[in-house]
């Protein structure tokens, strides 16, 4: 008797173990699609694109391991490496502090109570969500020397449009132009930011008496840098990687000026078929942006403020 009673406790107890386990591993079978997803179509071409940099990997033909020869190739006898680079630099100086200030401008204004707020709101993150080959088609009418809106409204006031896709000097800002009309996601991102700013902070912020430029510069602007933050950090990687409008509108030119480093990328491997210095390109370029996340990182805490620990 006292035998069975031993042998019924073990069984429980090898029930519960089994049921604790089955519990730990079931929510691992959820998110196995996003795993498998992630190996397969992430991790998996980053590393295999790490390993064809060092080989001379043409399309068709025979592979070859040339070791860091890709890499030295960039930097010492590529001219359009260096030009590239510059012409994404002088796009990212530009876009990047343009984009996150009207972002942010016009999450000040959907801030307000402000009648039909839900349609400003719908209105302002579509263009998030239409590929960029047809916001390219868009800008490419809009841009035109000739029949395009801004041209038009230009003539208007009797000044005379340049040729916006057309000449060296403004293909660029056409660039950064047709690049600032997506602000969707970082509207919403800064505007539940300041949604999260407690009301009583103003109210005690006007009791003192502080004007409205003093509650954004004292209490605004500190509580939502960590948004300013990830947005930043968003915008820089985002503007080092355009690729689409200047591949449909411009195609790199005129005279290479719109020829950004994402482009060169893709010449070198579709264009010219070389998968091995195209794969060294964009692993240069991943360094490259990583060094400027963890630098912006690092500043961060001087001008990142966090309620929640009270560390800036």
């Amino acid at each position: 008797m006292k035998a069975n009673v031993i042998r019924l406790k073990h069984m429980i107890n090898l029930k519960k173990s089994n049921s604790g386990v089955k519990k730990s591993y079931v929510p691992y079978l959820f998110i196995l699609p996003w795993i498998a997803g992630f190996l397969f179509f992430t991790i998996g071409p980053l590393i295999f694109s790490l390993i064809m940099s060092f080989f001379d990997w043409p399309i068709v033909g025979d592979v070859k391991f040339i070791g860091f020869s890709n890499y030295i190739r960039a930097f010492t006898s590529d001219k359009m490496f260096y030009h590239s680079m510059g012409v994404t630099f002088k796009f990212a100086l530009i876009f990047v502090p343009l984009y996150i200030l009207i972002a942010l401008s016009l999450a000040l204004l959907l801030n307000n109570e402000v009648k039909g707020k839900s349609a400003f709101k719908t209105i302002f993150y579509l263009p998030s969500v239409i590929s960029g080959v047809a916001v390219s088609m868009i800008w490419i009418w809009i841009f035109d020397v000739n029949y395009g809106v801004i041209n038009y409204l230009l003539s208007l006031v009797n000044i005379t449009g340049p040729n916006w896709l057309g000449d060296p000097k403004w293909a660029i800002f056409a660039m950064v132009i047709a690049s600032l009309w997506g602000q969707g996601t970082m509207v919403l991102i800064f505007l539940a930011a300041l949604k999260d700013i407690p009301k009583e902070y103003y109210e005690a912020a006007s009791i003192d008496g502080a004007g409205a430029i003093g509650r954004f510069f004292k209490i605004t602007l500190p509580l939502i840098t960590p948004a300013i933050l990830f947005n930043l950090i968003m915008t820089i990687i985002s503007a080092f990687q355009q690729l689409t409008l200047a591949l449909v509108m411009t195609k790199g030119g005129p005279s290479n000026s719109t020829y950004f480093y994402a482009m060169h990328v893709y010449n070198n491997a579709f264009k010219h078929f070389e998968m091995g210095y195209a794969s060294a390109n964009a692993w240069i370029m991943f360094v490259l942006i990583l060094t400027l996340t963890l630098l912006v990182f690092k500043s961060s805490s001087a001008w990142v403020y966090y309620e929640s620990d009270g560390k800036k």
